[in-house]
């Protein structure tokens, strides 16, 4: 009789605790907030039109639906360039055969780095081009994109002979061209926060 007791006592206690899992489901889910959409409501990241490393013009459509994580450097560059593009080596090695990614990485020196310079480099990465885009076009418009669009840099300039953008900092575009997140490329903290990023905004889409 006790060892019948005992049972019902735990299919009780499995009842009740099955209970609360299937109420509070919802509400234990609902605690992952998604990533924030930053800039001015309804800012996205806007056109462009540039060449990768293969001479294909590039456009807001070709990215259109993937997740995507933007930097800008020079192919000369002996400061930061060549820390953050090893940094961004190891993102890139994550994701490579994850569809819907793609990280753009654009020369904010386009009068040296043309479409056979940025070929070169981009092989030291050994970077599909069809994942990691090394990007070139005019000056004035590659920068009015780091400002205006990826508000990767709050300086003001017109793109002219002696203007210069120079950022360790990278942006993470979702499908929808809206910018979800800033990390210090330099900062293998925030690097590893936009790894977890990039996979809650493929889940998200």
């Amino acid at each position: 009789m006790k060892k019948k007791s005992l049972i019902i006592l735990v299919v009780s206690i499995m009842v009740v605790i099955g209970g609360f899992f299937i109420w509070m489901g919802p509400a234990i889910g609902a605690s992952a907030s998604p990533l924030p959409v930053l800039g001015n409501p309804g800012h996205t990241i806007g056109d462009f039109s540039f060449l990768d490393q293969e001479g294909n013009t590039i456009t807001r459509q070709t990215i259109r639906g993937k997740v995507c994580v933007v930097e800008y450097f020079f192919t000369t560059c002996t400061g930061i360039c060549p820390k953050m593009n090893a940094a961004m080596e190891k993102v890139y090695d994550i994701f490579q055969h994850t569809p819907g990614f793609m990280i753009l990485s654009h020369t904010v020196d386009p009068g040296t780095d043309s479409v056979p310079v940025l070929e070169k480099y981009a092989e030291r990465f050994h970077a599909d081009p069809k994942v990691w885009k090394f990007l070139t076009g005019p000056k004035k418009e590659l920068y009015a994109m780091a400002r205006k669009g990826y508000l990767l840099d709050a300086s003001t300039g017109d793109g002219g002979p002696d203007d210069f953008v120079h950022t360790q900092m990278w942006a993470l575009v979702d499908g929808q061209g809206r910018i979800r997140g800033f990390y210090d490329s330099l900062n293998p903290v925030d690097v590893k926060k936009l790894v977890t990023d990039v996979r809650s905004l493929l889940a998200e889409q």
